[in-house]
């Protein structure tokens, strides 16, 4: 991961259509270096917003699979084809599952010729809290289910996980230079949490170890995307020239 400050930022486009999508990339006029296809819009335009968005940006694919092995292995193999360069998968589906999506792409990419992307693993999504970890049966809180994941993905020999800034620091701590860490749930001081349980400011998430940023509806539901985003640059540039 380079250390250009717009290559540290990721705009989710979470939007319901690929005309939507398009809308987008053309007002954020290229400032950040990646741009993130979650669910809702390739469950709307499938591969062709991948194309989308890869036409001025990086390509993050954030369908955070988790599915039995061979799935997860075809799904990665489709998406390393599509030309992706970095996607999502739960640490929580498991050992053989995230070597079954490391194997996959591996494979893809020697047989397309394509750049294998990354793997980054989900550890605890950031609109969970202690509260709602403890509702789905998870004991010990927040940092310790992070802790095992993110275990489980250095040891499947996944590329990063993705975190909140709050765990970025002993993250960077416990899985050292070159483990990648992609942080959701980026707010500034004037913007609502929406539904997000543990957020930060950029430059704060930098700071403390994140090395991908991830930004949404805080850019996209500004009068000016691209003034929005080159504002989350600045505050990237700045605290890397602190660093």
């Amino acid at each position: 991961m380079g250390l250009c400050a717009r290559d540290r930022l990721a705009v989710a486009l979470d939007l319901p259509s690929l005309e939507r999508a398009r809308e987008a990339i053309d007002a954020l006029d290229g400032v950040p270096g990646w741009l993130k296809v979650g669910a809702q819009l390739f469950a709307a335009a499938g591969p062709e917003a991948v194309r989308a968005a890869g036409r001025r940006g990086r390509v993050f694919l954030d369908l955070k699979l988790h599915d039995i092995p061979r799935q997860v292995a075809a799904a990665v193999d489709a998406a390393t084809a599509h030309g992706v360069s970095m996607l999502t998968l739960h640490a929580a589906g498991g050992s053989a599952m995230l070597a079954a999506a490391r194997e996959a792409a591996e494979d893809a990419a020697a047989r397309t010729g394509r750049e294998r992307p990354a793997l980054v693993a989900v550890t605890v999504l950031t609109s969970l809290g202690e509260d709602g970890l403890a509702e789905v049966g998870v004991a010990g809180g927040v940092d310790r289910q992070v802790g095992r994941l993110l275990d489980l993905a250095r040891a499947a020999g996944l590329d990063g996980v993705v975190a909140s800034a709050r765990e970025a620091a002993w993250i960077r701590r416990r899985a050292g230079a070159g483990f990648t860490i992609v942080t959701p749930g980026i707010r500034g001081a004037g913007d609502p949490p929406d539904d997000q349980a543990r957020t930060a400011p950029a430059g704060e998430a930098v700071a403390a170890g994140s090395d991908l940023l991830v930004v949404g509806r805080p850019i996209l539901r500004s009068g000016d995307p691209a003034a929005a985003a080159r504002a989350v640059v600045d505050e990237i540039e700045r605290a890397l020239a602190a660093a």
